[in-house]
């Protein structure tokens, strides 16, 4: 009897010993579960930022006509904006990308038309190119120009939008921001593609290049 229980005892050790080794404390399993927790919630919370970014691109960034493209810059910029409306905006041309000097006739639109999209939104916009006085000739009535020497040699403290855009094949990608002409700080910015899925958008740019010709020669 006294050899049944001493084994019993030596079970009972063992079988203890080997539990404390292998079972975690509640301390430890509580530490272990909020660990995990927090650590998928970042995950999650990743999901969602990643969500909302492809809807974006699908709706809003990405559009497929010139007007959608303009309308996307404005709407985005309205949106962003750390401004009051009520100080006065100036836009200009959106150059290329990789030359901030140079700009074609579709730069030109763009911030044409973003004059009227984003004065409709609520932006206080100015006419910086009008003249000193209206000038007349046999073809019409001119106001505005861009001969420095007709324009006010200064204007008043605004923001600048400024643009640019880079052609990508099937599509251009444009970046527009609203800007302190004074501290350089970036009151709201903007980006928008526009895919036209065309293989050559030299129509867009007019930079195509001239049909190919053949001289014709008498044959001796």
């Amino acid at each position: 009897m006294y050899k049944t229980f001493a084994k019993s005892c030596l079970v009972a050790a063992t079988v203890s010993l080997f539990l404390g080794c292998s079972v975690k404390s509640p301390l430890q399993q509580s530490y272990s579960d909020n660990s995990v927790d927090k650590e998928n919630q970042k995950v999650q919370l990743t999901k969602q930022h990643i969500e909302v970014a492809n809807d974006m691109q699908q709706n809003v960034t990405t559009q497929y006509t010139l007007e959608g493209t303009i309308n996307s810059l404005a709407t985005q910029m309205m949106q962003n904006q750390k401004m009051s409306t009520s100080k006065p905006v100036l836009i200009t041309s959106f150059v290329r990308l990789d030359n901030f000097k140079k700009t074609t006739e579709f730069g030109r639109v763009v911030s044409e038309s973003l004059i009227n999209e984003m004065s409709n939104r609520g932006f206080n916009i100015i006419e910086y190119r009008g003249q000193m006085a209206v000038s007349i000739n046999e073809r019409g009535e001119y106001f505005i120009t861009r001969n420095p020497h007709k324009l006010k040699d200064k204007i008043p403290n605004t923001y600048v939008v400024v643009g640019t855009y880079s052609r990508q094949y099937g599509k251009v990608m444009l970046n527009a921001r609203v800007m302190d002409n004074i501290t350089g700080k970036i009151i709201s910015s903007a980006r928008a593609t526009f895919q036209h899925n065309r293989r050559n958008d030299c129509i867009l740019f007019k930079d195509c290049k001239p049909a190919r010709t053949i001289k014709i020669i008498e044959e001796k």
